[in-house]
């Protein structure tokens, strides 16, 4: 292959995809770098599924210059971008992709302009910034090549010294993050942009992964399409490339003709969704805008009746992010309005909790991501969704299940924003699961397949018995106050050894009630709500 100093349109496309190849080879390298030695590993996962979303995004969208593919590119990964390490990412390819509005080519110059914008938008996007992880990564490499560009603005040459100084970045990460310096890691995030990058690179250089075999595609669950709102008529989709595109007037306009409206994008290129009796007037506004693309029409009434049990609108819509069979009942049987699939390993995408948003019958909606990997994700959707949406910032999956209880009908949208905000605080929750390496952590030493356990996201315990390490880290918390105890155990725990825990329990806490459920839950034998 030809050495590469400026990417055009469809090099840009194929660059990428480079990067891809060359991060499916470390996908695993990247998962085993968690802090904690937990089965749950997925930060190469995530930042994979983001890259792919973003790469197909390009599969229909032109490709004469690098402006457009990075457009793509940007909005694919937004939309596809799964956990905290994928939703940063995917701000990283938004600046990139505004840097290069307008632009023929890709150069070293709009390169580097392209990083500060998206180091920038990264730390935007983080409530609480920490230092030592995949932020740190890119603000070090982007000054690097800002630094390098005052003598060489070649892509090949900005491009080695991004790789140089990530992988510098990377190295100091213990430094700067103890967590990190006690369990002798690096940031497993940041090691995930420098295999971008490195796949980048080797793209330009024309030495593209040659040598090595891809593994298997990873297989991950798909969600499932939550149950819409009982509206009649066409779901109607397209794509409008266009030139000084408003969003707010086609959302406007799009709220005359429809329901369930969706209208992202920019300037240039918008993307519809609405419910609507009449296709065709959407259709012909959109096309008096600019060209249609990926035009999509169904008729809700030829699937209603076999796909669909008839919903009536409510006032608020309540969307959770839950997985486990059983933990999903118990969900529904409080009243959530949805259920996005998904947790530990399995984190959905911006993309698929805004159509869980879109489809719910109600133009209010509060979304508990029940995990802190997700709470990203679900702000993003929120700041893209066409409705009103509260994320409230569940942690786990007892808070989830104390925000719902808390829930009102009766009350406001409003009020009942603050009182799950609140109920979320008044329980403690202890996971238990075995630890998959040897590890050292806190003043903890395991061996793998020994019991973890952890309180309130932070590791406190280890064992060979996971019942009784369960029972130790009780014995941490203050139970005055309390009144149950509610334990749900995992897809790989037997009820046979959950109900010997609890008659344990009731024993030890005679004052408390215990009660057991069947989560179904993977990764975690036991999650414990204790309130």
């Amino acid at each position: 292959m030809q050495v590469l100093d400026r990417c055009s349109g469809q090099e840009l496309a194929d660059m990428f995809a480079a990067s891809i190849a060359w991060l499916e080879q470390h996908v695993v390298e990247i998962n085993a770098l968690n802090v904690f030695p937990v089965p749950d590993g997925d930060t190469g996962t995530n930042m994979l599924l983001t890259m792919r979303g973003a790469v197909a995004e390009t599969a229909c969208s032109p490709k004469e210059s690098a402006s457009a593919v990075a457009r793509a590119i940007a909005h694919g990964a937004l939309m596809g971008a799964r956990g905290n390490s994928g939703v940063i990412l995917s701000q990283i390819l938004r600046g990139l992709a505004l840097r290069l509005d307008g632009k023929e080519y890709l150069d070293g110059g709009n390169l580097v302009a392209g990083l500060a914008e998206g180091t920038s938008l990264a730390y935007k996007a983080v409530s609480r910034p920490v230092e030592g992880t995949i932020l740190t990564v890119v603000r070090e490499a982007s000054a690097a090549a800002e630094e390098a560009s005052s003598t060489s603005k070649g892509l090949l040459n900005i491009m080695e010294v991004i790789v140089k100084a990530a992988r510098e970045s990377l190295a100091r990460t213990p430094l700067l993050l103890p967590v990190l310096r006690e369990v002798g890691v690096v940031d497993a995030g940041g090691l995930g942009l420098c295999v971008i990058f490195e796949g980048a690179l080797h793209f330009l250089k024309g030495t593209t992964d040659e040598g090595y075999q891809a593994p298997e595609p990873i297989s991950v669950p798909q969600a499932k399409i939550p149950t819409p709102e009982p509206y009649h008529g066409y779901c109607t989709e397209f794509m409008i490339e266009g030139e000084n595109l408003s969003l707010d007037r086609i959302r406007g306009k799009m709220e005359t003709m429809g329901e369930s409206i969706l209208v992202v994008g920019d300037e240039g290129n918008a993307r519809i969704h609405l419910h609507t009796p009449d296709p065709e007037a959407a259709l012909n506004y959109a096309a008096s805008l600019g060209k249609l693309h990926q035009v999509k029409v169904q008729n809700m009434d030829d699937q209603h009746e076999d796909l669909f049990a008839r919903q009536q609108p409510v006032p608020v819509a309540t969307v959770a992010v839950v997985s486990g069979e059983g933990l999903c009942e118990v969900f529904r049987s409080l009243g959530v309005t949805a259920i996005v699939p998904g947790g530990e390993t399995m984190n959905p995408s911006v993309d698929e909790l805004l159509q869980t948003i879109t489809t719910v019958p109600s133009d209010k909606v509060i979304l508990l991501p029940n995990n802190p990997n997700i709470v990203l994700a679900a702000e993003q959707a929120r700041k893209l969704a066409a409705k009103q949406v509260e994320v409230i910032p569940t942690q786990s999956v007892p808070q989830g299940i104390a925000a719902l209880l808390a829930y009102n009908y009766e009350a406001d949208f409003e009020a009942n924003v603050k009182t799950m905000e609140t109920a979320k605080a008044t329980v403690r929750t202890i996971e238990a699961t075995k630890a998959v390496r040897k590890a050292r952590f806190g003043g903890l030493v395991m061996a793998k397949g020994q019991s973890i356990c952890f309180l309130d996201g932070e590791l406190v315990a280890v064992g060979d018995s996971t019942p009784q390490v369960v029972s130790e880290v009780l014995d941490q918390i203050d139970l005055d106050g309390s009144d149950i105890i509610t334990i749900f155990y995992g897809s790989d725990t037997s009820g046979t050894e959950a109900e010997q825990l609890a008659a344990a329990l009731r024993q030890k806490y005679h004052t408390l009630e215990v009660e057991v459920l069947y989560g179904g839950q993977p990764h975690y034998n036991y999650i414990v709500s204790v309130g």
